[in-house]
């Protein structure tokens, strides 16, 4: 299995970059990892919410292959432990799927289209998160999830 960390708009802060450089890194000796970002909308400020989230939506979807597994970052979502998370990895990994794709959306949330092909929401926390911190949680805790699956001495209960 691999998976794919979709993501609206860059991340300016170098700290924050090079952070998440280092789990993807540590992420490379478990499974395939990408991290993709999908450039922000030019001109929101004429858009109401609804449209901003339906363009976002449509190029979220662009990128997907048929056979991809879409899990959306919602605040609305199901909420893991780590060891839960670790348990619900390896149920998709040994479902056998291709490829998981996790969304982080944009300010507004996601279209319904794009809540529509999801199979699935996970919440991080009930507090609200910046997306570009988001993008690091959700990069360690799959890190934190794989050392768990294998009993390396990362996470600790």
């Amino acid at each position: 299995m691999k998976i794919k960390l979709l993501a609206i708009g860059k991340t300016d802060d170098k700290n924050l970059i090079k952070l998440i450089e280092t789990y993807q890194n540590r992420l490379k000796h478990y499974i395939k990892f990408e991290l993709e970002i999908i450039a922000d909308l030019k001109n929101t400020k004429n858009l109401s919410e609804t449209q901003q989230k339906e363009k976002e939506g449509e190029l979220l979807l662009k990128k997907l292959q048929n056979t991809d597994v879409l899990v959306l970052l919602d605040d609305k979502g199901k909420h893991f432990t780590s060891i839960e998370f670790s348990k619900y990895l390896q149920k998709k990994m040994n479902s056998g799927i291709k490829q998981l794709v996790l969304v982080i959306g944009g300010p507004y949330g996601f279209s319904d289209a794009v809540y529509k092909k999801s199979t699935g929401k996970i919440s991080l926390s009930k507090m609200t998160f910046s997306h570009q911190m988001i993008r690091l949680f959700v990069v360690e805790q799959l890190y934190r999830a794989f050392t768990i699956l294998k009993n390396e001495p990362y996470h600790h209960e």
